[in-house]
């Protein structure tokens, strides 16, 4: 995928692997747009990157989602990249979680309804580019559950299995459909202070933009590489000792 003479926008992209991709695409000639539910948020980001373009938006929310895309297609007609990376992380055990339903729909309606729904209002337009691309971040945990965040897992997973097909069903179009699978990253994607161990940002989304310019449509890093390439029984093992870690 050539990074440079696109029109993008990144759902989630104040801060963390969003903001990280946003700038890739910036600094390699791309129009930017960020969205995110905070003003303020939006506002430091562009203060500090004024290239990026901002839209408050809350990807929860249908009609929000609505008014974004038809946004951004008004305003920028050349629109062809769409990056879904907005994401929350709840990290509870199901069966001890107290949360109300309101809770775990949210996280449902994020990481999972709102890239669904998202892909489908820019196809017509993306349709009509000479070239165009949609990019779904899921997780490592897309190919092994995790009982410390279970509704987190499932999502990716359905990312997972919706981004193959999609790219399936448009392999014959001008739209490239690409996914790409974090480990854990250092961002406050589960809460401030969670992934301190993880990957840096910077150090996670060069590697992978640098093989999405190279062409991979499907890309991880570190324990995201090594689950998205393993057998049934690698991944069995895997969650097993991650499950254990848990109880």
């Amino acid at each position: 995928m050539n990074l440079s003479d696109n029109t993008v926008l990144v759902t989630g992209g104040g801060s963390g692997i969003g903001l990280a991709i946003a700038k890739h695409f910036l600094d390699a000639g791309s129009e930017v747009v960020i969205c995110g539910r905070r003003t303020d948020k939006l506002a430091e980001v562009q203060a500090a990157h004024p290239g990026l373009k901002t839209r408050v938006a809350d990807v929860a929310n249908a009609t929000s989602r609505e008014e974004l895309i038809a946004w951004t297609i008004a305003e920028y007609p050349d629109f062809n990249v769409l990056v879904n990376n907005a994401g929350i992380q709840r990290r509870e055990r199901f069966a001890i979680d107290p949360a109300d339903w309101s809770s775990r729909q949210q996280e449902i309606a994020i990481n999972l309804e709102a890239p669904v729904h998202v892909a489908a209002l820019v196809l017509s337009q993306f349709r009509a580019q000479p070239k165009a691309a949609i990019v779904n971040v899921s997780s490592g945990l897309a190919f092994v559950p995790a009982l410390f965040a279970p509704v987190y897992a499932a999502t990716k997973a359905a990312i997972h299995s919706f981004t193959v097909s999609l790219r399936a069903e448009l392999d014959t179009t001008s739209i490239q459909v690409i996914e790409i699978a974090p480990p854990a990253v250092n961002t406050d994607l589960g809460g401030v202070g969670i992934h301190t161990d993880g990957v840096p940002v910077d150090v996670f989304v060069d590697s992978v933009m640098a093989r999405v310019a190279a062409g991979e449509l499907e890309v991880g890093y570190g324990f995201s590489e090594t689950a998205r390439h393993a057998s049934r029984e690698q991944l069995d093992n895997l969650f097993a000792e991650s499950a254990a870690a848990v109880k």
